[in-house]
């Protein structure tokens, strides 16, 4: 079980869900539990939340799993899963490249 993967929908709001599987390149249906807003509450569309719940991927724009790992790589699966390696991130280099401070940039903002 991966816990609290974001679910972007087509037009409609993000929902927050458990899957019971990554999906794979052939996947049609994704099938989750736990369905709920991103604040935690119901949505209206769902009975129960303890349903299985089956969206077709052809309305899903993506999902979007959380980086909710144990800072070791792996994503964080649900109690006697093995842990699947996954890229979270961003590399620490990229990071500062970003950073950089543009002086000439700074002066030009300021003399405006």
């Amino acid at each position: 079980m991966i816990h609290d993967v974001v679910l972007h929908i087509n037009n409609e709001q993000p929902l927050r869900a458990d899957l019971f599987e990554l999906p794979e390149g052939d996947t049609v249906l994704l099938r989750c539990t736990n369905v709920r807003t991103l604040n935690g509450s119901k949505p209206i569309f769902i009975d129960d939340l303890n349903s299985i719940i089956f969206f077709p991927m052809l309305h899903l724009r993506f999902i979007e799993i959380l980086p909710a790992t144990e800072g070791n790589g792996h994503l964080a699966l649900g109690p006697g899963q093995e842990r699947v390696p996954v890229e979270v991130g961003i590399a620490k280099a990229d990071l500062e490249e970003d950073l950089q401070i543009d002086e000439d940039f700074l002066r030009r903002v300021r003399d405006a």
